[in-house]
C-alpha cells in the first residue's frame, strides 16, 4: 500500500464515522499535492504558499483539474501516515477539511527534506 493509499484509507475511516461519503484518489490532485510537498521539503518550510508564490488554487489549476470546491492540509514532521492523520484530526481546520462532505476526491503528497517529512492533502469536488 502506498503512502497515498494509506492516507486515503485513514481519511475514509474518519469520514465513515460521521457518515460522510468516502473520497477517491485523483491523479491530478495527487500531482498538485506531491509538487507542493516536494517544494516544502526542498525549501524546508511548511506553508500553504509555495516557494514560488503559488497558491493551492494555482497548483490545482496547473494540473487542468476542473474544480468546484477545494481545500488543502499541510503538515511537517510526523513520521507516519497514522501520525500525520492524528495531528490533522486534532486540529479543527484540518479536521473540517477531512470530514467535509462537499469533497469527493483527494490528492496526497509526501516528501522528505532535511530528514523531516512534509505532507500535503488536496481535497476537491469536480465541476
Amino acid at each position: 500500500m502506498t503512502i497515498a493509499q494509506e492516507i486515503l484509507r485513514l481519511v475514509n475511516v474518519e469520514r465513515q464515522r460521521v457518515n460522510a461519503p468516502p473520497l477517491v484518489l485523483n491523479d491530478k490532485l495527487t500531482t498538485a499535492a506531491q509538487r507542493h510537498a516536494q517544494d516544502m521539503a526542498t525549501s524546508r518550510r511548511m506553508s500553504h504558499t509555495g516557494s514560488d508564490g503559488s497558491t493551492m488554487r494555482s497548483r490545482i489549476d496547473a494540473t487542468q483539474y476542473n474544480w468546484s470546491t477545494i481545500g488543502e492540509n499541510v503538515a511537517m514532521g510526523q513520521p507516519t501516515a497514522a501520525a500525520v492523520m492524528a495531528a490533522w484530526m486534532s486540529s479543527p481546520g484540518h479536521r473540517q477539511n477531512i470530514l467535509n462532505p462537499a469533497f469527493t476526491e483527494l490528492g496526497v503528497g509526501y516528501a522528505t527534506g532535511a530528514n523531516r517529512p512534509y505532507w500535503a492533502q488536496v481535497f476537491a469536488r469536480p465541476r
